[in-house]
């Protein structure tokens, strides 16, 4: 049975997110996966391009060293939307991810991502983020 767009979608938030497992998250990627970053600043732990798994792995593991952003995610008020395309392959997902922070403020990290899927696995992701200025450096 082939997985829906939120299963994927579901799956590459836990693995690159909340387990924070770059194996994991890598092999979500067909073996010639494309995982680009456009935003991120020159000199970001996170290559802006990487294609095939063992460049996502190692990358992903590279920005996993960089220190977790030090707010608490507020699940309730955090949401995604997940967009489906003409193309079947294609899906877009808009997330607003809500962080607490220690003081007692909040602050929202909007990002879009931009999935071309086959056969269950991820061909191309394109991640529109910017890190936090905690991880520009």
């Amino acid at each position: 049975m082939a997985l829906t767009h939120r299963e994927i979608f579901e799956r590459h938030v836990y693995a690159a997110a909340i387990s924070r497992d770059p194996d994991a998250y890598a092999a979500m990627f067909a073996e010639d996966g494309v995982l680009e970053a456009p935003l991120v600043p020159p000199g970001h732990p996170l290559p802006r391009r990487m294609v095939g798994r063992a460049a996502i792995s190692a990358g992903s593991r590279a920005y996993q060293r960089v220190p977790a952003y030090q707010g608490t995610v507020n699940f309730e008020q955090s949401a995604y939307v997940l967009h489906e395309t003409a193309d079947p392959d294609v899906f877009i997902a808009e997330i607003d991810t809500v962080f607490e922070e220690a003081d007692g403020g909040r602050t929202t990290m909007s990002l879009v991502k931009i999935f071309r899927v086959r056969d269950g696995q991820i061909v191309s992701l394109r991640d529109y983020f910017t890190p936090p200025p905690s991880e520009c450096g």
